[in-house]
């Protein structure tokens, strides 16, 4: 069954059943590569993609649920507030092995969209989903509050 669904501003038709993870689609058929594997079960946060506005795990979002834009971090260079965090993810060197960067920078993204000048507990709160093995947590805190600043 073919599935319509619009990432990054594009349109894709994804033949597969409706029950699909969304990170399933993203990966094999639309050519997106941030969104990672990480648990299946929506707790690491590596999965992490924007919909309507909305930080969601797309490993644990059925594909038949998407009704909106899907943005992922592949969609950096059309977005202010994806280019200013990738910007100071780098300053910061926030990232050390970098598979869970892509979630933390999405994470990022829903809240400098509802808030750009959020306190360290709204960032350490929007954040709280997603897990960092490395444990960059304060690189990361310092580069989402780099962002904040030149957003705002």
């Amino acid at each position: 069954m073919a599935i319509q669904i619009q990432v990054n501003g594009k349109t894709h038709s994804v033949d597969t059943p409706p029950q699909t993870p969304l990170l399933y689609a993203l990966r094999n058929d639309c050519d997106v590569n941030s969104a990672k594997y990480g648990c299946g079960a929506g707790q690491c946060g590596a999965c992490t993609v924007i919909i309507n506005g909305s930080a969601i795990r797309s490993c644990i979002t059925p594909i038949s649920a998407i009704k909106g834009n899907v943005t992922t971090l592949e969609d950096y260079q059309n977005d202010p507030v994806l280019k200013a965090l990738n910007k100071s993810f780098i300053a910061e060197q926030a990232a050390q092995c970098g598979f869970c960067i892509a979630g933390m920078m999405m994470s990022a993204k829903g809240l400098l969209d509802k808030n750009k000048n959020p306190s360290d507990a709204q960032i350490k709160s929007a954040l709280n989903g997603n897990l960092c093995r490395c444990g960059t947590y304060s690189r990361i805190l310092k580069a989402v509050k780099s962002a904040a600043k030149e957003l705002a």
